[in-house]
């Protein structure tokens, strides 16, 4: 029995715009025509362990514009790459009144406490563990047995929806059910497939 639903943020709880950012430091003279081979560049993995603040990265990604940028700017940017994805946000905080619910996120702290303040992210859990606090990213083991004991959760027991395939990967290699989130449809239908008792408006067939 599912006890235990445990949801990604980035993709799943708000959807991600990257594209204006990517334009921004473009027109600014930033090479960004390999995106995963300029987030290896900035190291925004360190960054997500904790191992580089917010500001810190931010002034490693000023540093290689070919004209100075604004820091008010740059971070306004920064932080402006998420919309609201109101259904699932709905689904989270539904499934509280039978579930236990969590969070576990790749985020930096600057994504993090806009995230929380914009869209109420700790109103919709019963508790959140994020990459910089752990120290660990997924699909890393470590953050997954970190989840687990902050959270006292059986594995066997817990769901964990992601829309990265790598990070789900990373959940069943751990024990966890998981899904891949797609779509809020093909999500919600799969945890009815799993037992998971929905909300309404989510309902059973």
């Amino acid at each position: 029995m599912i006890r235990n639903v445990v949801f990604d943020v980035g993709g799943v709880l708000v959807r991600l715009r990257y594209q204006p950012f990517v334009d921004y430091l473009s027109a600014a003279g930033i090479d960004m025509t390999d995106l995963p081979a300029w987030l290896t560049r900035v190291d925004l993995a360190a960054h997500e362990r904790g191992e580089m603040t917010g500001e810190e990265l931010l002034g490693r990604i000023a540093a290689m514009s070919s004209r100075p940028l604004d820091p008010g700017e740059l971070a306004a940017r920064w932080l402006d790459m998420f919309a609201r994805a109101q259904e699932m946000l709905d689904l989270a905080s539904g499934l509280m009144l039978s579930h236990r619910v969590y969070l576990l996120s790749n985020v930096g702290d600057l994504h993090w406490r806009h995230l929380n303040a914009e869209y109420g992210l700790e109103r919709v859990a019963h508790g959140v563990l994020t990459s910089f606090e752990a120290g660990a990213v997924k699909p890393q083991p470590e953050i997954y047995r970190k989840a687990e004991q902050r959270f006292a959760i059986d594995p066997a027991a817990t769901v964990f929806i992601d829309d990265l395939p790598p990070n789900v990967a990373g959940a069943e290699a751990c024990g966890w059910h998981a899904i891949h989130h797609r779509s809020p449809e093909r999500t919600v239908e799969q945890l009815r497939a799993l037992g998971v008792r929905l909300p309404e408006p989510f309902g059973q067939d």
